[in-house]
């Protein structure tokens, strides 16, 4: 299995903005859905943003018209976008690739990155 690796969280100031990557240790452009969860303390990990191999992507209603998920195939890496970045944005954020499409507990996650926004 491709192995992932998330970078790019910190603390930032509500509205304000950051840019996630995530690794993979393999050529990606063949998976067919990658993407990314997040889970705050106390709640269920959650999906964010998922893309196709085709470039497609599907976001929560709750980061719609903020979040941003793209992949470059060249670099074998995805991106999350975050804009306008919200308190209740915090979370660590996780990437998974599903190779298959047989759902993200069937493919690889990273080990994840936490996102601190402050109020």
């Amino acid at each position: 299995q491709v192995q992932l690796v998330e970078s790019g969280g910190g603390l930032v100031q509500a509205g304000g903005s950051l840019r996630l990557s995530c690794a993979a240790s393999g050529n990606i452009f063949r998976i067919n859905f990658m993407g990314w969860y997040r889970q705050a303390p106390g709640k269920q990990r959650e999906l964010v943003a998922r893309i196709t191999s085709g470039g497609t992507t599907n976001y929560a209603d709750s980061v719609k018209g903020r979040f941003t998920c793209s992949r470059d195939n060249a670099k074998n890496t995805m991106y999350l976008q975050m804009n306008s970045l919200k308190p209740e944005d915090t979370a660590v954020y996780y990437c998974y690739a599903d190779p298959r499409g047989l759902g993200p507990n069937f493919g690889s996650w990273g080990q994840g990155t936490q996102v601190t926004v402050s109020s």
